[in-house]
């Protein structure tokens, strides 16, 4: 396997735990009683709120509702589709 290969499958897996992570996140929106300072909550809440702060100073909830969880899984989605997706950076890289 070549460093661009093994490049590639790292930060395919990087980026697809995260979209995991704010979709879980986005579950828990729904249940405001569950404490994220507690196990398994905070195993979601940790690797997302440094993401999801400094986001709802910009975005502002709609309705209500908070909706930065929903636009870092598609940022992470672009990212992973731009990067090592069929016809990302590193892909094409690893065909030359």
């Amino acid at each position: 396997m070549t460093t661009t290969a093994i490049a590639s499958l790292g930060l395919s897996l990087l980026f697809g735990l995260m979209i995991l992570l704010f979709i879980f996140r986005i579950v828990l929106t729904w249940y405001p009683q569950a404490d994220l300072t507690k196990l398994p909550f905070s195993l979601v809440a940790i690797p997302t709120e440094p993401f999801l702060a400094p986001s709802r100073k910009l975005i502002q909830p709609l309705g209500g509702v908070d909706i930065t969880p929903i636009v870092w899984v598609g940022i992470f989605s672009l990212l992973r589709e731009l990067i090592v997706g069929q016809q990302g950076l590193l892909t094409m890289m690893n065909r030359f």
